[in-house]
């Protein structure tokens, strides 16, 4: 386990939670970096590196993690041939890339960052070790119709969750079309909205956001191998167990099945076969509550991270659902760490973290304060200019 994380679990929740007078800092930390930050990642990885780091939680509490980038378009990805780079130098043109439309979820997997677009209706995949973009789900077999949820599995074959269609479509780690699982019988679903899986592969949970006047709020789980429905978890209702305008679903590094319970403004875990084991959160404008969480990722070391639309930040909980740091706040513009729509999120392997946010069109990473930006699968980014 990387050493950055497990101290972060670790940390007494007190000592990480910023009171009124380090929620300013960070406003003005923020406010006095962007400009500076928002050139660097415009830039190359070189001027980032001259740009004042921006921390949370900020001097003089001890950093645990670093603004590191904001993901806009495929131009952050792909390698330049050397005539393209001279003649930009020259003339000062820019590349503009292929942007977000307006972006819903974020999944990693060894340094592929795949991100679904409900506009573009496809799935955005930046292969940052390859130095490569391509998109996924643009044409049949397995076209999309609108992609929600993401998930993965060990072998980053990739799970999205189609709105519109009410299926959940699986591809290779490339994009190819493996199969579709949800589809038959028709009406499995009232709201597809999110989809997670086991790390073998094997069993699927997608996320039935239900309907205002439907008692359906629910996860439904298969089989991925035969695509046979085996069971529901959930529905309606506000008792332990029950779920209500379900938003988000994530398997554990502990096995447990955590869903954000966005009408109970609460997270509640699950075995995987059903059993209601804990939950936390409550509804409020204090810190550790919600008011409209969205999204939900766990890091290696079990620490929870769940985005809130309404407080326009993630916050981060241990299992138990302790509080240990939040990151971000609204903003009218974009800029690191500022939000008007958070909705998907992710931790990698090295314990980056991924943000969507869908108003500002952006992804917004993280790093780990004691992760040297050159380690990890996102180092290529700063090491070389050749895929790998």
């Amino acid at each position: 386990m990387p050493s950055h994380l497990n101290r972060l679990s670790q940390r007494p929740a007190t000592a990480m939670m910023p009171g009124a007078k380090t929620f300013r800092t960070i406003i003005g930390v923020v406010a006095l970096g962007a400009t500076l930050a928002l050139a660097a990642c415009a830039s190359a990885p070189e001027q980032a590196e001259k740009a004042q780091p921006i921390l949370f939680p900020p001097p003089p509490e001890e950093p645990r993690f670093v603004f590191e980038r904001s993901l806009v378009s495929s131009a952050d990805v792909e390698l330049q041939d050397s005539t393209t780079r001279f003649r930009q130098m020259v003339t000062g043109e820019s590349t503009a890339g292929v942007p977000f439309g307006k972006p819903f979820d974020v999944i990693t997997c060894r340094g592929r960052i795949y991100v679904s677009d409900t506009v573009k209706r496809s799935v955005l995949a930046f292969d940052i070790p390859g130095r490569r973009f391509f998109e996924i789900g643009v044409e049949d077999p397995g076209a999309l119709s609108k992609p929600l949820g993401l998930a993965t599995d060990a072998q980053c074959n990739l799970f999205v969750a189609d709105g519109t269609a009410q299926r959940v479509m699986r591809y290779d780690k490339d994009g190819r079309y493996l199969g579709t699982t949800g589809a038959s019988p028709p009406g499995l679903f009232q709201r597809l909205s999110h989809v997670a899986v086991t790390p073998d592969g094997k069993r699927l949970f997608a996320v039935d956001t239900g309907q205002l006047d439907s008692a359906d709020h629910r996860v439904r789980v298969f089989d991925i191998s035969s695509g046979q429905h085996l069971f529901d978890i959930g529905g309606r209702g506000n008792t332990p167990g029950k779920l209500n305008l379900p938003r988000d679903a994530e398997i554990g590094s502990d096995g447990l099945l955590y869903v954000v319970d966005g009408g109970n403004f609460r997270v509640q875990a699950f075995s995987q076969d059903g059993n209601f084991v804990r939950s936390f959160g409550s509804v409020g404008r204090q810190f550790g509550q919600f008011s409209r969480p969205k999204g939900i990722a766990q890091d290696p070391s079990g620490n929870l991270y769940v985005s809130d639309a309404y407080f326009a930040n993630f916050q981060i909980f241990n299992s138990e659902g302790d509080l240990l740091l939040y990151i971000g706040n609204r903003g009218a513009n974009p800029g690191p760490a500022k939000y008007m729509l958070p909705a998907g999120i992710d931790v990698d392997e090295d314990g980056r973290v991924y943000v969507v946010d869908q108003f500002f069109r952006k992804v917004d990473i993280f790093r780990p304060a004691d992760l040297p930006q050159e380690e990890g699968h996102l180092g290529v980014w700063y090491k070389s200019s050749e895929p790998q």
